[in-house]
């Protein structure tokens, strides 16, 4: 059945609801075990219940959020198994999209990319690095012309993004993604076999690369960038 205006209306106010808590839970305002209050909520977006509802929907799809009874919608929290489970997710769909993507692959897609890899480079702080990191990684595989499987990579993205936010705690430093130059490099020369091969390995080292913590007996850290 065609939605009516009133469903259209009220679906994009559950989108900006939603999109505005996704942001906040992934830059870490909202932190693991937060309860979300339906009626503050639909008070602040000057909303119904109905939209607040769906946006609740919306994030615990995504992995966000949990409902749980007698405790209602709190912010979902996350441990390494997790970590490893959304690269291992990543790394397969990323894989399937730059398989498809790369026969379509133009010029000026690789010089964007390549300038979001060197955005990536330059970053001086953490949200710079993972805007600029998405933005690569979503822009080589742009042209797969799978819109489905764009969307479910975003949301794994998102996820990431929280995952990175919330665990990072060590002052920022500039750094050289040796990985995102050989892929590019691989898909310039043309062999987009060996672009897949890396960005597997590249993804998959998420949750299982030692990464040193300030404070913390260093088999305690795990990388989370990627």
């Amino acid at each position: 059945m065609p939605k009516t205006r009133d469903d259209s209306s009220k679906d994009t106010v559950a989108s900006r609801i939603s999109r505005a808590l996704a942001e906040r839970i992934i830059h870490g305002e909202l932190v693991p075990g937060s309860r979300l209050a339906q009626d503050h909520i639909a008070e602040e977006f000057g909303a119904s219940h109905v939209p607040v509802r769906e946006a609740f929907r919306r994030l615990e799809a995504q992995g966000l959020v949990v409902s749980l009874p007698r405790r209602g919608v709190r912010v979902a929290s996350f441990d390494l198994k997790q970590v490893r489970e959304v690269a291992e997710m990543r790394a397969a769909l990323e894989v399937l999209a730059l398989r498809h993507a790369a026969p379509n692959l133009t010029p000026e897609v690789l010089a964007a990319a390549e300038q979001a890899a060197a955005d990536a480079d330059d970053a001086k702080d953490v949200r710079s690095w993972e805007e600029a990191n998405r933005r690569f990684h979503r822009l080589i595989v742009s042209t797969c012309g799978m819109p489905r499987l764009l969307s479910v990579i975003d949301d794994l993205h998102a996820v990431s993004a929280r995952f990175l936010f919330v665990a990072w705690r060590a002052t920022w430093e500039a750094r050289t993604d040796h990985d995102h130059r050989a892929i590019l490099e691989a898909l310039k020369s043309g062999d987009p076999a060996e672009a897949v091969r890396i960005l597997e390995r590249h993804v998959q080292w998420i949750g299982r690369a030692p990464m040193p913590v300030p404070g913390r007996a260093e088999t305690e850290g795990f990388a989370i960038v990627g």
